[in-house]
């Protein structure tokens, strides 16, 4: 069975047409030219912004014009991950999505149902001619996955709707009503790159296999973080001899936890045995603490020829440090939602660039805005402290919840009528484009639904094909209603 069989079939046949078209963060030109094309073809009236978020109006049915405008409204781009042993190039290459049982999965990549899932619900609302719904006007932003960059510069007399379902969820029975605020902070490491020394055993030192997943909706899941895991075994290693750093390169992307992580190092050739030895009580140690998350942990040790050249000692030393005590996960828990994660921090990435600079990525989420900038001065002061220049992003606000809001109870109630089952109304601790909709149109009264997705922003991300039934029925019976 291919998507395209799978019910209902409009959504389906749009996901996977939205597959075969390439939109990384910051590249979504060729996504853009397929929704302006889309409104084209069904005749409606599209604008765009200078930012590149799209709107496709669509007049009310017939008998609905009196009923309030709705903006639905998803995301262009994806995440782009793959597996170490995958040849794709996301800005080329289609996504190759497959069945596999009752989810749906990418071969090797991340699947970009991850918003492609809420744009592919627009599009077959846009193009039925049997649903029943007021006005509509369907927002496509930008650039959400590397901090929000379409909705921050979003036109603010581009909407004039005056409710907003925001597609953007992943959680089948769950309706959110509120989102945590968000950060990046980077600290940037310089050093003197010297001639790699004879006489030491050179070896490369991998973590591959981690779960991974979303900073922000699986960091209270207790997964590994590789770049933490390998600092962890360079550092005992730094303890007992002296070791020397070639190069470290960790994770790749700010809002997804790191799931591979590699560097290059050597020590005394006398200590070569020894090594191995600890490796494993390491790996058997790791294997332990993490049984219930990370059941294809991977860490690896091989020789490696002698590289041209090293990062000095002392810069070494500062960097391991700083990594190892740089924090990671959960801060503190909510006091008003039990089981909300309330502040966080994911120690993204850590890459090597030109000019001798070493780059740590982290990011720093809050449903509280003074305890998200608290969590992103914690980290700067490990680094600076470690000598790195430290630089913040702008950040973004989170979405604060509305408990009256009439939409949500309205959501709660259809879902209920639908399905014979409760919904849950709360929070979530990743980051939606809501809060900053909510301050460039303070009236609007705004929920967030979607499908079950798991693995998020990893290529084990998958999406449930019984729950984005109904997700559809959903909406459609949601546009009716209100």
């Amino acid at each position: 069975m291919t998507l395209k069989e799978l019910q209902p079939q409009a959504l389906w046949h749009y996901f996977s047409e939205i597959c075969t078209i390439p939109r990384p963060s910051k590249k979504e030109e060729k996504v853009i030219a397929y929704l302006q094309n889309f409104a084209k073809e069904h005749n409606l009236k599209s604008v765009i912004d200078k930012a590149g978020n799209v709107v496709i109006r669509k007049p009310a049915t017939p008998g609905y014009e009196n009923r309030p405008k709705v903006i639905l409204q998803a995301h262009m781009d994806m995440v782009c991950e793959k597996n170490s042993g995958t040849v794709h190039n996301f800005d080329t290459d289609p996504i190759q999505p497959y069945i596999d049982g009752e989810w749906v999965k990418a071969r090797g990549t991340t699947l970009g149902a991850d918003n492609g899932i809420g744009i592919a619900a627009q599009l077959a609302v846009l193009s039925a001619n049997n649903l029943k719904h007021g006005p509509l006007e369907c927002l496509f932003t930008v650039d959400e996955e590397t901090g929000l960059t379409g909705a921050f510069a979003l036109d603010k007399n581009l909407l004039t709707g005056s409710v907003l379902i925001n597609l953007d969820s992943e959680d089948d029975g769950e309706i959110f009503i509120g989102c945590a605020g968000g950060i990046d902070t980077t600290a940037s490491f310089e050093y003197k790159p010297e001639t790699a020394p004879d006489n030491l055993f050179y070896f490369t030192v991998s973590v591959k296999g981690l779960t991974g997943g979303h900073s922000g909706d699986d960091i209270d899941k207790g997964r590994a973080n590789a770049n933490k895991l390998l600092t962890r075994f360079l550092w005992q290693t730094a303890q007992e001899t002296q070791l020397t750093l070639a190069s470290f390169d960790g994770g790749n992307l700010r809002n997804a936890i790191a799931r591979e992580a590699v560097a290059v190092a050597a020590v005394p050739s006398s200590y070569k045995e020894t090594l191995r030895v600890r490796l494993n009580l390491f790996i058997t140690d790791v294997e332990a603490e993490f049984a219930a998350t990370e059941k294809q942990i991977k860490i690896d040790l091989e020789s490696v020829s002698k590289p041209a050249t090293v990062i000095d000692d002392a810069t070494a030393k500062r960097l391991l440090y700083a990594l190892y005590a740089s924090p990671h996960g959960i801060l503190r828990m909510s006091d008003d939602m039990p089981g909300l994660v309330e502040t966080s921090t994911n120690l993204a990435s850590v890459k090597m660039l030109e000019n001798n600079r070493i780059l740590v990525s982290t990011s720093q989420r809050s449903s509280v805005e003074s305890a998200k900038y608290d969590a992103a001065r914690m980290v700067e002061s490990v680094f600076v402290l470690a000598g790195a220049t430290v630089t913040h992003g702008d950040g973004y606000p989170g979405w604060k919840p509305n408990p009256n809001s009439k939409l949500a109870k309205l959501t709660a109630e259809t879902y209920e009528k639908l399905f014979s089952e409760k919904a849950k109304v709360r929070a979530i601790h990743a980051g939606l484009e809501c809060g900053l909709f909510l301050e460039k149109y303070p009236h609007l009264d705004m929920v967030s639904i979607g499908p079950t997705m798991r693995g998020v922003h990893s290529p084990d991300e998958r999406l449930h094909i019984a729950h984005t039934e109904k997700f559809w029925k959903l909406l459609v019976a949601l546009l009716e209603s209100l």
